[in-house]
């Protein structure tokens, strides 16, 4: 690489990497102050799974309805 053109880019880099952005964890070292019993976690992993599954499902169900040109 010719000198000039690594004068430039040693020049530039900082430039282009911008602000150093400092990530920090979440930790928290304390438990929970409710605890979530088994059918609290049942009912939202199944209100959870309906609201990702529920549609692409409709849409499935009715697919020869959107095929029809009317």
């Amino acid at each position: 690489m010719p000198l000039l053109l690594r004068t430039l880019a040693s020049r530039a880099a900082p430039v282009l990497r911008g602000h150093t952005v400092v990530q920090r964890a979440n930790i928290y070292s304390k438990p929970a102050k409710e605890k979530i019993g088994a059918l609290e976690t049942a009912i939202g992993l199944g209100l959870l799974s309906l609201a990702i599954l529920g549609p692409s499902g409709w849409i499935l169900a009715h697919l020869e309805d959107y095929k029809k040109k009317e």
